[in-house]
């Protein structure tokens, strides 16, 4: 089995709420909701894949000095295993917006549970409400 290297975040604002994205209608797993990020290119690190991602999905800047560990998905899909760590960070310039159609919301930690997300993203919850 293929394993798929993807890098997220949890961007946590000032009140201490995490961005969700909504997973456009065109890909899979369309309609649910998970930490921004994505796969990591080869030559790149996992920090260096977000700081990527985060301007081409939300139009933000951020520093590998603002991506700290927290912790990281291991999770089998029918046709993949997903290996996924996730950073949390604070610290970013400009105003998240969808760029590739995609919804995105500010939630409290303690109601990330009431948003469907992909089963791999699932068991990141109570860790990142502990941590919150």
């Amino acid at each position: 089995m293929k394993t798929v290297l993807v890098s997220a975040v949890a961007l946590i604002d000032a009140d201490g709420r995490v961005l969700l994205a909504q997973r456009p209608s065109d890909k899979s797993m369309a309609g649910l909701w998970e930490f921004p990020g994505g796969k990591i290119e080869p030559g790149e690190t996992p920090e260096h894949a977000l700081i990527r991602e985060l301007q081409e999905e939300l139009g933000i800047d951020t520093w590998a000095s603002c991506l700290a560990p927290l912790t990281f998905a291991s999770h089998s899909y029918d046709s993949f295993h997903l290996l996924m760590p996730l950073f949390a960070c604070r610290k970013w310039d400009g105003i998240p917006h969808p760029k590739e159609g995609q919804s995105l919301k500010w939630v409290h930690a303690r109601d990330l549970c009431d948003y469907p997300m992909p089963p791999a993203d699932i068991p990141l919850i109570p860790i990142l409400r502990d941590w919150l």
